[in-house]
């Protein structure tokens, strides 16, 4: 039945229009049950669904929450989606996806449509140093969570952050690959120009240098200053990195990876230059995204919990939503690595202790090391 309004529902199970409202919001925990499942019963039958529009002259809000992510071409960002989706399905919320390319044009574009059409809460997560394109919308009353990224200086007051420690992941990865005797290693990235990659770079040379190894020796890959984030050819950007590196006199041993689908691509490409990774070259990603598991060889990588971490994103933004403006809150989950059959110990030839070599250094063989 078509055009069934709020009041109609009201006549028919016998309550007021705002009984009805109230079972529609969730507001029910003073209901008497006879009375819910009388009301619940007759908007199944009348087929009755409220008229956004209607609610939003109300209200000034809907309930929907934005989700702006660099690139769903990243199996990631698809996967926080779906986690996020299912969690405000149940909390009777629905989620718009958009994709910013980490341009903040767009970011600003997205934001201020959201805002126009009722929305009034935004995940943002593209991880950029200042999120000044974007301040001004939250003086105007919308609230936003800054996803995979900490708390910045010069922050908006009303911003939230919740993040994996991406630092610790990549410390994590790093040294996993020099308790493996690596002395070779490279990190492989797109433009590191956001707040998740630079603590991850910083991770990586942290370890090195716990390690008694100069960060200053180590490859970054194709280099610091690079312009281009590659979200969307990720693995491309892994492949290229492996088929040069590899090509080099001294090539590295080992690699660590922005994300899983660069990973993925540094696999192919040693595959391209003849050698396999998790024999003649160790490979760790960062994500631990459904193919890891299921790519060959299995990914060693850097599990993000993405369900917990979805799960205190959409709490913590509808506690905004429902609430007066409060200051903002910065939340570090902690990573866990997960090692499957990328990476192995390192050749002979480059094993050495660390005390004893420089990365990139000559090393002499060591006895007993499998390659």
């Amino acid at each position: 039945m078509s055009g069934v309004t709020i009041h109609q529902v009201a006549e028919a199970a016998g309550v007021s229009a705002s009984t009805v409202s109230n079972v529609l919001n969730g507001r029910t925990d003073r209901m008497q049950a006879a009375t819910l499942a009388r009301v619940e019963q007759v908007i199944e039958q009348l087929s009755y669904r409220p008229n956004r529009a209607a609610r939003m002259l109300r209200t000034g809000r809907i309930k929907v929450i934005g989700l702006i992510v660099p690139s769903v071409a990243n199996p990631f960002w698809g996967s926080l989606a779906r986690e996020l989706e299912a969690i405000a399905l149940t909390e009777g919320y629905h989620v718009l996806l958009c994709n910013s390319e980490r341009d903040p044009a767009r970011e600003l574009k997205y934001s201020e449509e959201l805002l126009a059409d009722g929305v009034s809460g935004v995940v943002l997560c593209s991880s950029l140093p200042s999120l000044d394109h974007v301040a001004p919308l939250l003086g105007r009353g919308l609230k936003m969570i800054a996803f995979d990224r900490t708390a910045q200086a010069g922050d908006p007051p009303s911003l939230s952050s919740i993040s994996v420690d991406n630092a610790m992941g990549a410390e994590l990865a790093t040294r996993h690959l020099l308790e493996l005797g690596h002395r070779r290693l490279a990190f492989v990235s797109g433009s590191v120009n956001s707040v998740n990659r630079r603590e991850r770079l910083r991770g990586f040379r942290a370890a090195l240098e716990s390690a008694g190894l100069d960060p200053a020796d180590a490859i970054v890959w194709p280099g610091a200053d690079t312009a281009e984030f590659g979200d969307k050819d990720a693995a491309e950007l892994g492949r290229n990195a492996a088929r040069e590196l590899l090509g080099r006199p001294r090539p590295p041993t080992a690699f660590v990876a922005i994300n899983d689908m660069c990973a993925i691509g540094i696999c192919r490409g040693a595959k391209d230059a003849g050698r396999s990774a998790g024999q003649d070259v160790s490979v760790v990603g960062f994500d631990d995204i459904l193919l890891a598991d299921l790519f060959e060889p299995p990914l060693t990588t850097v599990r993000q919990p993405l369900p917990e971490m979805a799960a205190e994103t959409f709490q913590q933004l509808r506690a905004r939503i429902d609430s007066a403006p409060v200051a903002g809150r910065s939340l570090l989950i902690r990573p866990r690595l997960v090692v499957r059959k990328s990476t192995a110990q390192a050749p002979a030839e480059a094993t050495v202790p660390a005390s004893r070599a420089r990365i990139g250094e000559a090393a002499a063989p060591t006895a007993g090391a499998r390659g």
